[in-house]
């Protein structure tokens, strides 16, 4: 079994999907998808009189926006950023409140805000894509997940997540998609 934190507009987490798929197929392991809310920031415009640091603050967000863009032509992925990253706080909330495999809402929930730029912090469209998974999830079920979310985020914080993905593996904590052939080595040694 392997959990995993997740946020959609997490590029990282985003970008990790196809590949954490890849390893989950291979070694035929359950995943149990958790929701973990990263902050996402724009790249900042150019000002006509930067300080160093604001030059170097831009400049490090346009070549990381670069690279996550450059991956995902290797992976062969659309992925579109926006200028002012979204919320997906209600996305994260339905994600919390899911029972059995997630995976459906999960690429669903991805693709619609990588791709077609959708609002995942409106109840409406994230209900949509619950309808298209075949997903039944109240209303009440979302709004009480919303109310758990701080406290889920809190207690993954505690146990030593601090960004998306974060996987855990036999307690042990990898955060992010460039531990996945440690990951790979760990499944393939319980085998």
């Amino acid at each position: 079994m392997i959990t995993l934190y997740t946020d959609f507009k997490s590029p990282a987490a985003y970008l990790a999907l196809k590949p954490t798929l890849a390893l989950i197929a291979e070694h035929e392991v359950a995943i149990r998808w958790l929701p973990y809310s990263t902050k996402q920031e724009a790249v900042p415009a150019e000002k006509t009189a930067e300080t160093k640091t604001e030059t170097h603050f831009r400049i490090r967000a346009k070549l990381r926006r670069d690279t996550h863009l450059r991956y995902a032509g290797v992976q062969g992925v659309p992925m579109n950023f926006r200028d002012t990253p979204g919320e997906t706080d209600v996305a994260l909330a339905t994600l919390l409140a899911l029972e059995g495999d997630a995976l459906p809402f999960v690429e669903t929930a991805f693709r619609a805000y990588w791709v077609e730029g959708a609002d995942l912090n409106d109840t409406r469209t994230v209900r949509r894509f619950l309808e298209e998974c075949n997903f039944t999830v109240s209303g009440e079920a979302v709004e009480a997940s919303l109310e758990k979310l701080p406290a889920h985020q809190l207690a993954a914080e505690k146990r030593g997540i601090v960004d998306a993905p974060a996987y855990v593996v036999r307690d042990q904590i990898f955060i992010g998609r460039e531990h996945l052939p440690w990951i790979r080595s760990i499944l393939k040694s319980e085998t």
